[in-house]
C-alpha cells in the first residue's frame, strides 16, 4: 500500500483511517511538531544538505561537537558520523577486513555488517568448535545488538569461552536498541563488561528512535581514525550538519518521548505477555505474533503493522507489531482488544 503522508499513530488508506503499529519510529519523533521546529529551524542554519568531504579545506564545526556528544552518550573514546546506518555497517566491515584474520556472526544478523566469509558463532545450539579453538589470532565477531524477530538482546557471556590469547572486536549494530534500551536510550553495548583483549565497535542508524537520517561508528580512537581515514570515508558526503545539530538540540525532547515509550510497553505487555502466540518483552516497543494471517486480521479491524518477509530469515514472514511513544492509552486498548478477541 502506498501513502501520501508520514504516518504517527494512524495512518490512511482509501480515505479510511487506520491506527498505525508499523515502523521504526520508536520515539515517535519524526511527526511531532516540536521535533520539527527543531529541524526546521536547523536547516535555517545549515541548509538542507552538505555536500562537501569532510577532510576538505572548510569545515563545519557541528560535526565535531555532535561526535563529542554522541561520545559521551555511549561511553566510547572517539565516535564519526555518516550518511546512514548501513553505510556505517559496511565502512567498518572495510576497515575490519585489512586486520582481522576471521570472522563470526551471530544468528539473524542484518546485512549491513554481514561479512562474507563469516562463520556462525554457534552450530547445534553450542560455539562453533573452530572458534573455542582459535588462538593467538584477531578475530571479529558480528552482531545486532536485538536480532530480527527478538525482543531482548543477544547474551554475550559466550564470549569468555573464547580463548584470552586471541585479540576480538565485537562489532554490535545498535540501530533497533539506540534510543530505546540501556542507560537515557544509549543502547545495549554501554553496559557490557568484557576482558581487556575485547574491543566493542558500535555502528547504528539515526534514523529509527532518533528520527534523524544518518549513521555512526563508535569505539576506540585509533579505529576511529582508521575510519577517518578510508577513501570510502573521504569520498562520501557526510550527515547532513542540520540533523547532527538537531541530535544536540534534542535531549530533552528525546528523554521525555521515552519515558512515556516505556510506559507503552508496559501497558501493553501487562495486557497481552500471556497470550500463546505473542513474543513480546516488558521494555521493548516491538512485538511479534506467531500466525501468517494476523496481518490480514487486524487490517480487517483498520489496525496497520509490519509485515514482509526478511531476506535474513529464509523467506520467513515477519508480523511485527511496532508501539511509539505517541500511542495513547485509547489506540493501545484497541490494539490489546483485537488480539485478544
Amino acid at each position: 500500500m502506498q501513502i501520501n503522508k508520514v504516518p504517527n499513530t494512524t495512518i490512511q488508506i482509501n480515505g479510511k483511517e487506520h491506527l498505525y503499529f508499523s515502523g521504526t519510529s520508536y520515539l515517535g519523533v519524526a511527526s511531532l511538531p516540536d521535533f520539527q521546529d527543531i529541524i526546521f529551524e536547523n536547516i535555517k542554519k545549515w541548509g538542507s544538505s552538505y555536500g562537501s568531504s569532510r577532510n576538505a579545506n572548510i569545515k563545519l564545526d557541528v560535526y565535531e561537537r555532535a561526535e563529542k556528544y554522541l561520545s559521551n552518550f555511549l561511553n566510547t573514546e572517539d565516535c564519526v558520523s555518516v550518511s546512514s546506518g548501513t553505510f556505517a555497517g559496511l565502512i567498518t566491515l572495510n576497515a575490519l577486513e585489512n586486520i582481522v584474520d576471521s570472522f563470526f556472526y551471530m544468528p539473524k544478523t542484518h546485512p549491513a555488517i554481514l561479512p562474507n566469509n563469516a562463520q556462525p558463532v554457534f552450530e547445534k545450539n553450542k560455539v562453533c568448535q573452530q572458534l573455542l579453538e582459535t588462538k593467538n589470532k584477531t578475530i571479529c565477531i558480528v552482531a545486532d545488538a536485538i536480532a530480527a524477530l527478538e525482543t531482548t538482546p543477544f547474551n554475550f557471556d559466550f564470549i569468555h569461552q573464547i580463548a584470552k590469547e586471541n585479540n576480538i572486536y565485537l562489532l554490535i549494530d545498535e540501530s533497533h536498541s539506540l534510543g530505546v534500551l540501556g542507560d537515557k536510550g544509549n543502547g545495549v553495548a554501554f553496559n557490557l563488561q568484557l576482558k581487556n583483549n575485547i574491543e566493542i565497535i558500535k555502528v547504528s542508524s539515526l534514523g529509527k528512535a532518533l528520527g534523524v537520517n544518518g549513521g555512526f561508528i563508535a569505539g576506540k580512537k585509533d579505529f576511529i581514525n582508521l575510519i577517518r581515514e578510508k577513501p570510502l570515508f573521504v569520498g562520501s558526503a557526510p550527515m547532513n550538519p542540520a540533523f547532527l545539530e538537531t541530535l544536540i538540540n534534542a535531549q530533552d525532547l528525546y528523554g521525555n518521548q521515552l519515558n512515556k515509550l516505556q510506559e507503552n510497553c508496559k501497558y501493553v505487555y501487562d495486557k497481552i505477555h500471556h497470550l500463546e502466540k505473542v513474543k513480546i518483552s516488558k521494555n521493548y516497543p516491538v512485538f511479534f505474533v506467531d500466525d501468517e494471517n494476523v496481518a490480514d486480521y487486524l487490517l480487517s479491524k483498520n489496525i496497520v503493522i509490519t509485515s514482509f518477509y526478511y531476506p535474513t530469515l529464509n523467506n520467513k514472514k515477519i508480523n511485527r507489531v511496532v508501539l511509539n511513544a505517541n500511542h495513547t492509552k485509547e489506540q493501545l486498548s484497541f490494539l490489546i482488544k483485537k488480539l485478544t478477541q
